[in-house]
């Protein structure tokens, strides 16, 4: 009899453990932006995120009153440095001691901090003394983290970077960093792979789409039925952009010798609403994009390079930052409004367990727009219809030959676009989505299937 009592003990622990797994997944995370005067108090967003199946919040700073919020809710928590700081940090280890002793020593452990990001696409900044400065500033913050008693296996340092840090996407399997950087990158490298910290990388599919606003496109990006795109290197057919995306950074560090390198995707979104001249900003589209995401990430397939696991994923973002500049867009990224009210629903609730992949359903038409057109290579319908993908009514959409695919993978976005997440008191703003250059460009060129 007690043999069977533990193992009923046993069985029942299990089964505990697998219910909180499958209702919390530890590798889903969100952007929590500031640059806004309407939002609720931190600790109503606090409640709000132990409501859902997110386990992670990444800070595009350290304010303390949102760090304090999240105590005891074991809630991960990546905060940053801004990119102003960098300098001063990296020249004096006193600054960086004292950087910690203000925004991590005061709510570590209670406040689950688990990342210092430093800086944000400083690479992308053209200032080569900020670039300059960026891995001493690391070090230094590393070292200072030590010197609290936090080692690098409890508080990871590392810094988020543009896809535009690539010089090369397409395919995916020909990824390789921009080689002005030099010894800039391989050096940081070599850091994180020290630490064991990850390369952190903002993957925007719905920049991509704007490059190349065609229904395949759309499709690709959306998660939803498409021919796929080949890959001429290693013949794999990419069924999305994020996985593309991905990918294409996992091979620019396995050719550089990073190969084991951990991923982290810290921002990745789509609006949902935009102004009459911009391409792809739809309630329709974002519910696709980020639900089909969540769906992907839960499914745990993982890349066609990095199978079998899900690459921690930070969606973009908690709420929309209505004092924000720029276009329309720029101010609706929310998946949640002030009122903790959802946006729209993308299947973060709790109590969810889904664990599938994307559903592959051909988008629904609409009378103003065009929608993906099916080829040869088009999944089968289900019986369980995902959102429509409806281009914005007033972009310009070419229709698709049925019987042809295109082969690029867009990567690139479009020119001058800049996306602040500084507070509005800050000067900086951070150059986020730059032109990725020629060699980016989505292909215009097609396949004829055989």
């Amino acid at each position: 009899m007690a043999n069977h009592a533990i193992t009923l003990s046993f069985t029942l622990v299990f089964l505990l453990q697998a219910l909180h797994l499958s209702r919390c997944q530890p590798y889903i995370g969100i952007n929590y932006g500031i640059v806004a005067d309407n939002l609720p108090p931190p600790s109503a967003s606090a409640k709000l995120l132990q409501s859902t199946s997110i386990q992670k919040v990444r800070l595009y700073g350290s304010d303390p009153t949102i760090i304090r919020a999240l105590a005891n809710t074991n809630i991960g928590v990546v905060i940053g440095v801004a990119n102003g700081d960098i300098p001063g940090i990296a020249s004096d280890p006193t600054t960086a001691k004292g950087w910690i002793g203000s925004n991590v020593a005061p709510y570590y452990p209670a406040s689950n901090i688990i990342l210092i990001a430093v800086g944000n696409e400083v690479m992308l900044s053209g200032d080569e003394n900020l670039m300059n400065s960026l891995l001493p500033a690391m070090k230094n913050l590393q070292s200072a983290l030590g010197e609290a008693g936090i080692g690098a296996d409890k508080i990871k340092v590392s810094t988020v970077h543009a896809m535009a840090v690539l010089a090369q996407s397409d395919p995916p399997s020909a990824g390789s960093f921009n080689p002005s950087y030099g010894d800039v990158m391989t050096t940081l490298l070599a850091f994180l792979k020290s630490t064991d910290s990850p390369f952190m990388i903002n993957p925007y599919p719905y920049f991509a789409y704007q490059s190349d606003p065609r229904p395949d496109t759309l499709a690709f990006c959306l998660f939803q039925p498409n021919a796929g795109r080949v890959d001429s290197g290693t013949k794999i057919n990419y069924m999305s952009m994020f996985d593309a995306q991905v990918d294409a950074i996992h091979s620019a560090l396995d050719k550089i010798g990073f190969k084991g390198l951990d991923i982290v995707v810290a921002e990745t979104g789509w609006p949902y609403k935009g102004d009459a001249n911009e391409v792809g900003p739809g309630l329709e589209n974002a519910k696709a994009y980020n639900g089909n995401l969540i769906k992907h990430l839960k499914s745990m397939v993982g890349t066609p390079l990095m199978p079998g696991k899900s690459v921690d994923t930070y969606l973009f973002a908690l709420y929309d930052e209505d004092l924000k500049p720029g276009p329309s867009s720029e101010r609706s990224f929310g998946l949640f409004k002030p009122d903790l009210t959802m946006t729209y629903d993308v299947g973060l609730s709790g109590s969810s367990s889904t664990a599938q992949a994307p559903t592959n359903v051909a988008a629904s038409p609409t009378t103003s727009a065009v929608t993906p057109t099916s080829s040869p290579l088009a999944l089968a319908p289900s019986t369980t219809a995902t959102p429509t993908a409806t281009p914005n009514a007033t972009s310009p959409v070419t229709a698709v030959n049925p019987t042809s695919v295109a082969t690029g993978f867009a990567a690139g976005s479009p020119p001058n676009h800049t996306h602040s997440h500084a507070p509005p008191n800050d000067a900086i703003s951070f150059n986020k989505h730059v032109a990725y250059g020629s060699i980016l460009v989505a292909f215009t060129s097609t396949l004829m299937f055989l």
